[in-house]
């Protein structure tokens, strides 16, 4: 991997409800930085708030991610797919209407 030859360090200060504060430093390429500084303009949030923002979107993507591979993955079980078959068999073929 070829490192860009301008890295800026970024601190983000944050404060939690329970009082305590972590900083948290990453290093940004000038991508980066200017997408920061385009989200400030257009949304007036602080850096902190975007990054926080992001950070959380990301979480919560890849957490969307692992359920819908889990999903697929099931979908795809021959013997999940058999009991399914089983219990709507017992349910009366699942036409409950």
């Amino acid at each position: 991997m070829v490192w860009p030859r301008t890295l800026y360090y970024i601190s983000v200060y944050t404060a939690w409800y329970d009082g305590d504060v972590t900083v948290v430093t990453f290093r940004a390429d000038e991508e980066t930085i200017q997408a920061i500084r385009a989200l400030q303009e257009d949304t007036g949030q602080s850096r902190s708030h975007i990054v926080r923002d992001a950070v959380l979107a990301a979480r919560r993507e890849a957490r969307r991610a692992a359920l819908r591979a889990e999903a697929e993955a099931l979908r795809e079980d021959p013997a999940d797919r058999a009991e399914v078959r089983a219990i709507l068999g017992e349910m009366g073929g699942g036409d409950a209407w």
